[in-house]
């Protein structure tokens, strides 16, 4: 075995394997490569090699060490204790040396690539786009994708985003995830509406009740947003079918200022028209329900300078969304 610290970790001495000579190079990049992917199939990708080959180089770096590497899990994997200390040891080394031999991303004075960006189309294009067009200026580009959390988060351990905000916090440790913004959910309609149902004190004083007839404008069939808010502040569940449907907030914004009916939505997304008048506040409880924003950064993904400009402006902005 090669030294080690009481817990189990490499010791001070050089990384040696079990049998006490050094340890491959292409291993060690190998096993990098998945630690940062999360995933054998991500990591080939990000190397160019077969799955299978993969497989074997970090079964061969297992043995050699006589330690697992990884916890298999049904989707990806999750790194042993002993891979945290190894991953902290030789990360540094390897990336300076894939920098200097052209590997680990654009060289000096070389243009820096594109950020591959990706989240949910509505805080993208209401929040994260404005406040990027300044680096846009300065020369970062953007290739920008909407989707869903869970396949976004996917494709980025495959390599294919740079940067994802979630809705969720990921699971296991393979994804480094920062706390972006909090969304606030506020049920609203327009005035017409509001002054026809006897608008904010009616409900306050009987219920969601008052809306029985008012038509329900949501984001999709299962009433995903408007469920959650029926029962966090009113503690009853919601049993109704939608009117109008939009698989898109914006539109169901566009709907509900246009007199269609009444919805709950994003704060930061209707805050302009609530200010305007375009929309009236139909409820304001003193716990409204909330989801945590997270952005996550792919594994690997620091060779691109751009990328650490992008992860800190969406940081440093989101504290006004």
């Amino acid at each position: 075995m090669g030294d080690k610290d009481s817990d189990g970790s490499p010791g001070a001495a050089q990384t040696t394997s079990a049998a006490g000579g050094p340890l491959d190079l292409n291993l060690l990049r190998t096993f990098l490569a998945v630690y940062r992917s999360g995933s054998f199939t991500s990591a080939a990708r990000l190397l160019g090699l077969s799955q299978p080959t993969v497989t074997t180089q970090i079964r061969a770096l297992e043995r050699q060490l006589d330690r697992e590497l990884f916890e298999r899990l049904p989707r990806g994997v999750a790194p042993a204790p002993f891979a945290d200390a190894l991953a902290a040891r030789i990360v540094d080394p390897l990336d300076a040396l894939a920098a200097v031999t052209g590997h680990g991303g654009p060289l000096d004075g070389a243009p820096a690539g594109p950020v591959h960006l990706a989240g949910p189309a509505e805080m993208l294009c209401h929040c994260a786009l404005p406040a990027l067009a300044p680096l846009v200026e300065k020369g970062v580009r953007l290739r920008v994708s909407t989707g869903l959390t869970d396949p976004l988060l996917d494709e980025l351990r495959a390599g294919r985003h740079d940067l994802v905000i979630a809705t969720a916090r990921p699971r296991g440790r393979s994804l480094h995830a920062v706390p972006l913004a909090d969304e606030e959910f506020v049920l609203v309609a327009a005035e017409s509406w509001a002054e026809r149902i006897g608008g904010p004190d009616r409900i306050a004083a009987e219920g969601p009740a008052v809306l029985h007839g008012v038509p329900l404008v949501t984001y999709a069939e299962d009433l995903p947003i408007a469920r959650r808010y029926w029962r966090h502040v009113f503690g009853k569940r919601l049993t109704r079918e939608a009117s109008v449907t939009v698989p898109d907030l914006r539109g169901v914004l566009s709907a509900v200022i246009a007199g269609a009916g009444f919805s709950v939505l994003p704060r930061y997304l209707c805050r302009d028209a609530l200010a305007a008048g375009s929309l009236v506040l139909l409820h304001d409880p003193q716990d409204a329900p909330i989801n945590t924003g997270y952005l996550v950064q792919r594994p690997g993904s620091a060779d691109n300078p751009h990328v650490a400009l992008v992860r800190d402006r969406l940081i440093q902005s989101a504290r006004a969304w």
